[in-house]
């Protein structure tokens, strides 16, 4: 993996507004999302569970690195305090029903090295954006691949999406390579959209509809 790629497809979860809510099969999704707790998600190797606040350090320790944080919509972590008021304001954004977002486990190993987020749910058209991070120590095995199919899989399935978005600096090669692995398609560029430290970014979109989704291949982006 090109060192930089971290995989900031997507990320931003403050500001989502009122108009979020899913349109969700009234059997399945709807009694998810009534329940304000997310669903754990098992994979061969990864566990996607929610964030707890006794995750303040590994979060601190994946958003603290510039290199995880170089295409993401934030500046890098300074401090364990902004990691513990992230996870609180997780939280409360769960609790309102608008956003959902897991901590990516390694198997029984209890210790985040990543986050998978879906938001920007949107009710009417049964659309949603994804975000995923990973750290550093972990990029290279197809851990992200992993957890990232687990969670379409879900959005496709238990919580009946049509459609799934993905907000994506156009440098970000790592994060780009694996969602065109499932199948993501780039639909738009957005330019100067991002004011991260003073440097203005460009986003890319890409889109994935339900018919047209495919589960990544074998080994690692």
């Amino acid at each position: 993996m090109i060192p930089g790629d971290a995989l900031r497809a997507s990320g931003r979860r403050r500001n989502l507004g009122a108009t979020m809510a899913t349109r969700l099969r009234p059997a399945t999704g709807m009694a998810l999302l009534e329940a304000r707790r997310l669903p754990p998600l098992s994979g061969t190797r990864v566990l996607l569970r929610s964030l707890r606040d006794r995750d303040a350090d590994d979060i601190h320790a994946i958003f603290s690195d510039p290199e995880t944080t170089r295409f993401w919509n934030t500046t890098a972590m300074q401090s364990k305090a902004e990691a513990r008021r992230l996870i609180r304001e997780i939280r409360e954004e769960q609790a309102q029903g608008l956003l959902w977002e897991w901590g990516l486990t390694l198997g029984q190993e209890d210790r985040v090295i990543g986050t998978c987020a879906l938001f920007h749910l949107d009710r009417d058209n049964r659309r949603a954006e994804v975000g995923f991070a990973l750290g550093r120590p972990w990029w290279g095995r197809g851990l992200m691949r992993e957890g990232l199919g687990v969670l379409i899989d879900f959005c496709f399935g238990e919580l009946d999406l049509r459609r799934l978005e993905a907000d994506v600096d156009p440098r970000n090669a790592a994060s780009i390579g694996l969602l065109e692995r499932f199948g993501f398609r780039r639909e738009g560029l957005l330019r100067e959209r991002w004011n991260v430290g003073g440097e203005l970014q460009d986003t890319v979109i890409y889109g994935l509809l339900r018919r047209e989704y495919r589960a990544a291949g074998e080994g690692p982006p």
